[in-house]
């Protein structure tokens, strides 16, 4: 049996950047000593999620990618030997600013960068005013743990880029978001282990906690493994408190699912063309 000890982290806002990476490095940690192989922080990990408001201010949080905190990373993921998914602010260069998930291997090489493609704009979720939308497809990175996709947020509610993600070889999709009870908490439990079944792999999602100073959401963690046959891998985290999950992922699991549904083979792309239309 082939398993991967898999970590997802959830935090409430600090109140600075600098305690927040230090808080999400301590964790890395702890997820090592736990056995964790690989880990996936929140949406925006080192900041608030500043898209409740719309205030350029918050610009200020965006760095290149890679970059500083990449490149911290980077060293912490060589010494731990541990792969990362590390969701930023980026500026690509001034004025384009995106929301990005950096990918770091187990050996501390930066393999690459996934921008969210789906942005909303409605009360409390301001993206489009902070964000372009992603630019880079659906990349999958081979990593130690192998085959590693990503999906940001609000891009979980669009089937086609679990699809994609897919049909470009993802084993593993993390979600990293920063979602409240107010708006789409009905789903969270529903939209991506529906989504592991569809696509046939695992999926991490990941939510933030507590109420920040900049609105009234309220973000109510639970993140969860699920697993190909929209199973929970355990328990999902708690839905007010911060937490590191840790849990084992069977991958042969992948195999015996494949050969049971054969989604892939029997699609029928030939048919599809009217969902590309505008």
């Amino acid at each position: 049996m082939t398993v991967i000890r898999a970590a997802l982290v959830q935090e409430a806002w600090t109140g600075d950047k600098e305690s927040m990476i230090k808080v999400h490095e301590d964790r890395a940690r702890e997820a090592k000593e736990q056995g964790a192989q690989v880990v996936c922080f929140q949406e925006l990990f080192y900041g608030p999620y500043f898209c409740q408001v719309q205030d350029a201010t918050y610009y200020e949080y965006a760095e290149s990618i890679p970059g500083p905190t990449t490149e911290r990373f980077q060293e912490l993921a060589r010494e731990l030997e541990m792969v990362m998914v590390l969701p930023m602010y980026e500026q690509e260069q001034p004025g384009v600013l995106f929301n990005t998930a950096a990918v770091v291997d187990a050996d501390g090489t930066y393999l690459g960068k996934y921008r969210k493609n789906h942005l909303p704009q409605v009360q409390g979720f301001w993206e489009k005013f902070y964000f372009r939308p992603g630019n880079l497809g659906y990349p999958v990175f081979d990593t130690a743990v192998g085959k590693v996709g990503v999906y940001i947020c609000y891009d979980r509610h669009f089937p086609e880029g679990w699809r994609a993600l897919g049909l470009n070889g993802a084993e593993i999709v993390f979600n990293p978001s920063a979602t409240h009870r107010g708006l789409s908490a009905y789903l969270w439990k529903l939209e991506q282990p529906a989504s592991a079944v569809a696509n046939e792999y695992f999926i991490g999602a990941i939510n933030r906690v507590g109420i920040e100073d900049l609105g009234e959401n309220d973000f109510y963690g639970t993140s969860y493994f699920a697993d190909p046959e929209g199973r929970f891998v355990g328990e999902a985290a708690d839905d007010h408190a911060a937490e590191l999950i840790v849990r084992d992922l069977d991958m042969d699991l992948l195999v015996e699912v494949r050969n049971r549904w054969q989604f892939y083979r029997d699609r029928r792309p030939d048919a599809y063309d009217e969902l590309t239309r505008p």
